[in-house]
């Protein structure tokens, strides 16, 4: 098991779409990057003049990332995203 430390955030990047809506079949190579992933586990928070700031993101949420955020994680042959809480754009409801 993976424990994020601080306002860190361990994300899992979802799939992308295998075919357009008018049912083309797109190989690997001309799908687009999916920017939603989700998060799989949190960190307790950020210390903040000795109080610990609380996280606004929680566990099971999907959210918006920029392309190239965070850190890539594999572990036990999963591929992860190790982000800070302020590289997360959006939570997607």
């Amino acid at each position: 098991m993976i424990k994020p430390l601080g306002n860190r955030v361990l994300l899992k990047m979802k799939e992308g779409e295998e075919t357009t809506k008018s049912g083309i079949i797109l190989t690997g190579a001309s799908q687009e990057k999916p920017q939603i992933a989700e998060i799989i586990e949190v960190g307790p928070g950020k210390l903040v003049d000795g109080k610990l700031e609380k996280m606004e993101v929680k566990k099971g949420q999907n959210v918006f990332i920029s392309d190239y955020a965070g850190t890539k994680v594999k572990y036990n042959n999963d591929e992860y995203i190790i982000v800070k809480e302020d590289e997360i754009l959006a939570i997607v409801e």
